[in-house]
């Protein structure tokens, strides 16, 4: 049942969607850009969804026969691409799901929308096979590819699209819409959109999963104490963080804000700026055992590990090895 007015932030990107269907000069391929929770996949829907609609506005109605069935994800024209591995979207269901399809008129509408979820993870092969229907597309189709890395796309692709990257969405907007939508009371909703930092999602997630709180809480526990953890204390706690079967990404992004915090002790001596306000005797205990050049490695190795992660990689050995070296920093 979603509209534009239910996107919160990202007022560019609508406002270009809008002015292109009112002109009639939508671009039949592109790529939205931005981090897991930015809102791609609501924005895509609505877009689609009002590129179908039957009564020809940049808004969709909500009300004829194709917004009724896009809003119950039964519109034959609107197609999200599947992929059966997590990490990877194979060539053989991009032709079977796109190249062979898209010669295929519309069955009831103006357009065929084809929507891609994770696009980065399109491997060569897949990202080749796609490039014929971008270079010679019909004139009812148009590809909506959802991605969290523009690195990871082929030159000749990014040539074919247009390219939409996805802003932090402002703090007051993040904590109005969890306290007003939600419920969630002030408290809450400021540290969710802070810890956030502009990802509606990831806020959303923080404010209402009992899973998501309880990583934190585990989470905040194993920094307090990493110091004086031996090996083996180190290989029990990645076992029990590895219970939690959230996105890799959720346990690096809760280290990083902890290790900026102790970056924020080092440079003002102060809670006033920190996430962690309630850790503030720990986080200055931590900041006078760091140097900064302990910090930087720190937050260097989180990266490194994020991105070792979201390829796949082992996640205890991953785990270990970093808590290792996070100690050794202290």
């Amino acid at each position: 049942m979603a509209n534009y007015s239910d996107i919160i932030g990202h007022e560019d990107i609508v406002k270009h969607f809008k002015n292109s269907i009112e002109l009639g000069k939508v671009s039949h391929a592109y790529i939205l850009n931005g981090e897991k929770g930015a809102g791609k996949r609501t924005l895509a829907a609505v877009v689609a969804k009002s590129l179908q609609c039957e009564a020809g506005e940049p808004d969709p109605c909500g009300k004829c026969h194709s917004c009724i069935q896009a809003d119950s994800n039964n519109q034959p024209d609107i197609i999200w691409v599947k992929h059966e591995k997590p990490s990877l979207i194979s060539v053989d269901e991009i032709r079977e799901q796109i190249v062979n399809d898209v010669d295929l008129k519309p069955y009831s509408s103006r357009y065929k929308i084809y929507i891609v979820p994770d696009a980065q993870l399109m491997n060569p092969q897949a990202q080749n096979a796609l490039l014929k229907t971008l270079e010679e597309p019909p004139e009812y189709a148009i590809i909506l590819l959802l991605a969290n890395s523009i690195g990871k796309f082929l030159p000749t692709v990014l040539s074919r699209c247009t390219i939409l990257n996805f802003k932090p969405v402002e703090p007051l907007h993040v904590v109005e819409y969890l306290t007003n939508n939600l419920g969630v009371d002030q408290a809450k909703a400021r540290f969710c959109a802070e810890f956030a930092q502009g990802n509606l999602g990831k806020a959303i997630r923080l404010a209402i999963s009992p899973e998501y709180n309880e990583l934190l809480e585990d989470s905040v526990r194993l920094l307090k104490r990493l110091s004086d953890m031996d090996m083996e204390d180190i290989i029990e706690a990645v076992k029990n963080l590895g219970k939690y079967k959230l996105d890799v990404t959720d346990y690096m992004d809760i280290m990083m804000v902890w290790f900026r915090d102790i970056l924020m002790v080092k440079i003002s001596n102060s809670p006033n700026k920190l996430l962690f306000k309630d850790e503030y005797s720990v986080l200055k205990k931590q900041a006078s055992m760091m140097s900064y050049e302990g910090v930087e490695e720190v937050l260097r190795s989180l990266n490194k590990v994020k991105i070792r992660l979201e390829a796949n990689v082992n996640f205890d050995i991953a785990m270990e090895l970093l808590l290792l070296t996070i100690k050794d920093n202290m």
